[in-house]
């Protein structure tokens, strides 16, 4: 695993491992709010491909929400990520700073804004989602064309909108550290907005419309870094 100090851009180690473990268990009820995984990664970490190779694994799974946010931190390293987003970056910090924890890292999944995990084995990710479960109960969330309603509930969150690519696409590395390899992504992220603040009553919002071919989520968060309260994808 990969790790950067906010006051220093220096390098913690590597920490190489694979894909292994037992398969997922079997999915909730349709029902059930989906689960929501936001993988930290870099193109030019070697120890992030079996992380990417998880949440692709993932990808089609109902009752997930699966999103791959690409960090701007190691591009130094000799190979620029071609979706990392400096906004991300600060995604992944406010998270570190909100859980009082020295370090930004990668790869790392954060489990419904709750809990964090390296990710680089099914049976960790398995754990990771019964342990940072959503208590709830969860505000109803309704998309009409370009009207996102929410309806009522306990507390106050964060509106964030989120466009991502749920194609599977191939990137061949040519410098850095994951050099002559092909780095196939899933559910890249590609922006991030807030567009609202509920407050726990009725709120009906005009949200952004996505490009063709992109799907959509909203999450609402407790807070900056702080837990997710609700999330659906459209």
């Amino acid at each position: 695993m990969r790790s950067l100090t906010f006051a220093l851009s220096a390098v913690f180690g590597v920490l190489a491992m694979t894909v292994s473990g037992p398969a997922l268990a079997a999915p909730p009820q349709a029902s059930a709010p989906p689960a929501v995984i936001e993988l930290y990664q870099s193109q030019g970490c070697s120890s992030c491909p079996p992380a990417n190779a998880v949440l692709n694994s993932l990808a089609d799974r109902k009752d997930l929400i699966t999103l791959s946010f690409a960090v701007t931190y190691w591009d130094y390293l000799g190979w620029k990520d071609r979706f990392a987003q400096p906004a991300f970056t600060e995604r992944q910090r406010d998270y570190a700073a909100a859980y009082k924890r020295p370090n930004v890292s990668t790869p790392q999944m954060v489990i419904n804004g709750r809990g964090f995990i390296v990710g680089t084995t099914a049976a960790e990710v398995a754990q990771g989602l019964k342990t940072y479960a959503r208590p709830g109960p969860e505000p109803q969330i309704a998309l009409a064309g370009e009207r996102l309603s929410i309806g009522s509930g306990s507390g106050a969150a964060q509106v964030w909108w989120v466009v991502y690519d749920p194609k599977s696409l191939d990137v061949p590395i040519t410098a850095g550290e994951n050099n002559g390899r092909t780095l196939p992504h899933r559910h890249i992220v590609k922006s991030l907005v807030k567009i609202a603040d509920w407050t726990g009553k009725p709120l009906t919002v005009t949200v952004p419309t996505a490009p063709d071919g992109l799907q959509t989520a909203v999450l609402l968060q407790a807070g900056i870094g702080g837990p997710l309260v609700a999330a659906r994808a459209f």
